[in-house]
């Protein structure tokens, strides 16, 4: 598939091995994994540091290579049922990041042409996405504008 901003094709990636069940080895319930994964996100950690850091570290010193096949559910499914999910899900909060960063930048260095074009890219994928997120993860009036997205994301 080609990229959204350019002319060139990605690069392909490898695909997760395909298993229906979770490896012998790792035996820990799944309602240990479901508190743990609680508890990672109440340190403030987001679903994908979770499921890195229950794969490295795992729960009682046993690695979980995947949760979704221990437990049955996603890590984000796990939050939205304690509450612990975040306001803005994690893929637009790190474009809104990069869009402040990019900002800040254009601020000081206004003849900079790339990253001026970087910042138009960047807030063209966070408005595809806030409409994809609208009404399910978002409020249906959310709209994205740059003075308040710093302020959302020092909350």
């Amino acid at each position: 598939m080609a990229r959204m901003h350019t002319r060139r094709r990605g690069s392909s990636g490898s695909d997760a091995p395909a298993a229906d069940e979770p490896p012998e080895w790792s035996d820990v319930d799944a309602e240990e994994i479901e508190a743990r994964v609680v508890e990672l996100a109440e340190q403030g950690h987001d679903p994908s540091q979770i499921g890195l850091k229950l794969r490295d570290e795992g729960v009682k010193g046993t690695p979980i290579p995947d949760v979704k096949l221990a437990t049955g559910k996603k890590v984000t499914e796990i939050l939205e049922e304690n509450d612990a999910d975040a306001d803005i899900p994690e893929d637009l909060r790190n474009l809104m990041e990069r869009a402040v960063r990019l900002r800040k930048h254009m601020d000081r260095n206004p003849q900079d042409a790339q990253n001026k074009r970087a910042l138009q890219n960047t807030e063209s994928k966070i408005r595809r996405l806030v409409n994809y997120y609208q009404g399910d993860e978002l409020d249906e009036e959310f709209e994205y504008n740059s003075e308040d997205a710093e302020e959302l994301l020092e909350e």
